[in-house]
């Protein structure tokens, strides 16, 4: 045992293992231990036990997406409601409802201890890879322009790929909150959730769902990343996963139309490339300011999907290049806001899991808006919030509720002058995910 005088090194910085003046001694071997993750960001004293006040920009940019997506989906699909179904407002309802479990499983989710969702993630886990089982199952999943997603229960259609996204996010922060200092064995520490992750992504790649896969592989990564995952095992990992998800989808006649549809139109059927074709109709003649709400023209039964994975491309026509711009910056400032409630939550398991959730949604909004304006192959993505899709708007929802729940757990930010310039304790001292390699 170290005597109270001697110092120890942590990540190549000298840690005095004395007590402040009038401060309470503390065990040398308690703050020299060595942790390796991206907590140096994190503010240096414990959370309070007492909860603050939720974020509301983060609640208020939330509601402003749901609120455009209704007017949106109203707009774009009014005239299919009424040809289709005999009214006009049948897609609006349905996503009010949806609307309103959402807010409902935010409530819910705002409230409760974290604790409650560590608890809840092996059970959420496996339902989630039992549901992407059963989709599989011919005459159990429903077949949908060549896909087998859903699952149908009663008059309800429910995708488990959705549910598999925020299973997939608990499971990894619970993992490498108890398991961080282990990250660096590869066998050990960085294979098992790298395993369980691969077997998710691969039944979804099943259905197929290529575009929903790469968003949960994409968020495996941020969250390895963040974990404390060494850099060579992550690149690695990528050399191989890359090709083979490649293989895949070439493999695949859905997948690959679509790809070469991207890259070398010539090479198939105007069929393939009619959606995106018709997206681009949509965003061009938008222009600054739009046609006008409710005055989109290839909403009249020209472009496929127009108030689900395309609704963007509406966005652009009725509200122009504006428009479009404010659903950009709305999630960017909810990437704002959630990676400040991530960082600032004072624990590892709270960070993590803020990071993924914002991962998922920044992540999801931006392939889908790149689908929609032809920079990446088109793929069934919704728009979160905003794209008519119960399944997606409850489960994001639920998943704000959470980041609104570490939200109101954060430790507000002090003055570098009344921060404490010495360790109080192993919480406190600032490690990094960079560390001393021996």
């Amino acid at each position: 045992m170290n005597t109270a005088g001697e110092g120890r090194t942590i990540t190549g910085r000298m840690i005095s293992a004395q007590s402040p003046p009038g401060g309470e001694r503390r065990d040398p071997d308690e703050l020299a231990k060595p942790v390796r993750n991206w907590r140096a960001f994190l503010l240096f004293r414990k959370a309070n036990a007492n909860r603050g006040p939720l974020d509301r920009w983060l609640l208020l940019v939330t509601l402003l997406l749901v609120g455009l997506g209704i007017v949106m989906i109203y707009s774009a699909s009014a005239i299919r409601a009424q040809e289709r179904f005999g009214d006009p407002t049948f897609f609006l309802k349905k996503q009010l409802m949806c609307a309103f479990l959402g807010l409902l499983a935010m409530a819910w989710a705002l409230g409760r201890d974290l604790k409650t969702f560590q608890r809840l993630t092996p059970i959420l886990f496996l339902a989630s890879l039992l549901l992407l089982m059963l989709v599989l199952v011919p005459h159990i999943g429903i077949r949908i322009n060549g896909a087998r997603r859903w699952l149908r229960f009663f008059d309800l259609s429910f995708q488990p790929a959705e549910l598999a996204k925020l299973a997939t996010i608990l499971f990894l922060a619970s993992y490498f909150a108890r398991r961080q200092d282990r990250l660096d064995d590869f066998l050990d520490g960085f294979l098992p959730p790298l395993c369980l992750t691969a077997l998710m992504a691969v039944l979804i790649i099943l259905q197929p769902n290529f575009g929903t896969a790469c968003i949960l592989l994409f968020v495996a990564g941020v969250m390895f990343f963040v974990g404390g995952a060494r850099i060579n095992h992550l690149l690695s990992t990528a050399a191989v996963a890359l090709p083979v998800l490649l293989f895949l989808i070439m493999r695949s006649s859905h997948g690959r139309t679509r790809l070469l549809a991207l890259l070398d139109p010539s090479r198939v059927s105007a069929k393939a490339t009619y959606q995106l074709d018709q997206s681009f109709y949509a965003l061009g003649p938008g222009g600054l300011f739009g046609r006008g709400l409710g005055d989109s023209m290839q909403k009249l039964f020209f472009l496929p999907e127009p108030h689900t994975d395309f609704i963007f491309a509406i966005v652009g026509e009725e509200m122009g290049f504006v428009g479009a711009m404010l659903v950009v910056l709305l999630f960017g400032a909810l990437l704002w806001r959630g990676t400040r409630a991530a960082v600032r939550a004072g624990d590892p398991y709270a960070s993590y899991l803020g990071m993924g959730i914002t991962s998922l949604i920044v992540g999801q909004a931006v392939l889908n808006m790149g689908v929609v304006s032809g920079l990446l192959p088109t793929t069934g993505v919704p728009l979160p919030f905003v794209s008519f899709g119960g399944s997606s708007l409850t489960l994001m929802l639920f998943g704000v509720g959470i980041l609104l729940n570490i939200s109101a757990r954060a430790i507000p930010r002090e003055p570098d002058s009344v921060r404490p310039r010495y360790p109080v304790s192993d919480r406190e001292v600032p490690y990094f995910r960079v560390a001393a390699r021996e």
